[in-house]
């Protein structure tokens, strides 16, 4: 028969979406004996501040005083360890490209990574987001990632996807303000130290990391959404 004359029964008791965090980030991989701590305090921190419960580390090795770090943040709730031996098993490249005739997978497998992150945050995170832990989504206009993308869905009902552009704050310009003698023993970058952005370049298209509905997202890239519904 024909499947448009049978009834329809609209579903009352839909239980509402619930999920135990808000914002979950995506860091992969970590590796190359990863070192830059202090950098990576500073991040996660500011991802608090955000209003990040969760941030998901890819790890393939880092130093030891990283692992201190990590364990910390992991016995305080706020990362979570995904063990990331990819290298016993495929032949990776620290570079992004595929290097070596197309026989060595870029950054250690990140955009694999990237995609299992989603998959695994689908029904417990309301967005995912899909970041380098050498970078921050910074708004300018809200106080937490929240308001921010509250308003921004007001603004665009139905999108799944919200893309935000690169700036780049370059090591080679900084500023005293933030000079804090007892960090200058923590390894890595100081952030708070280099807030100078680079002009924009004429004619230049900069890269764009992502705030995902990871429910709306089947397959992704580093930089942009590759399907989606």
């Amino acid at each position: 028969g024909n499947i448009e004359q049978l009834p329809r029964f609209e579903i009352k008791n839909r239980k509402a979406e619930t999920f135990s965090v808000d914002f979950t980030v995506c860091i992969s991989a970590m590796f190359g004996n990863y070192n830059n701590v202090l950098q990576f305090i500073q991040s996660v921190e500011m991802y608090k501040i955000l209003g990040v419960q969760k941030v998901m580390i890819y790890k393939n090795n880092c130093s030891r005083l990283m692992e201190k770090v990590l364990k910390f943040y992991v016995e305080e709730g706020t990362v979570e360890i995904i063990p990331w031996p990819i290298d016993s098993h495929l032949r990776v490249s620290s570079d992004w490209r595929f290097m070596h005739d197309g026989t060595h997978i870029g950054y250690y497998g990140q955009i694999t990574a990237l995609n299992d992150c989603i998959y695994r945050n689908m029904q417990r995170s309301k967005f995912v987001v899909l970041s380098d832990a050498d970078e921050i989504i910074l708004p300018l206009k809200h106080p937490d990632w929240k308001t921010m993308m509250s308003s921004l869905q007001k603004q665009n009902p139905q999108t799944g996807v919200f893309l935000f552009e690169n700036h780049i704050f370059p090591k080679t310009v900084s500023t005293d303000v933030f000079n804090i003698s007892s960090w200058n023993t923590v390894p890595g970058v100081n952030i708070l130290q280099h807030v100078h952005r680079e002009p924009d370049r004429k004619n230049v298209i900069n890269p764009k990391k992502m705030i995902i509905d990871p429910r709306k997202v089947v397959q992704t890239s580093v930089h942009s959404v590759l399907r989606a519904y």
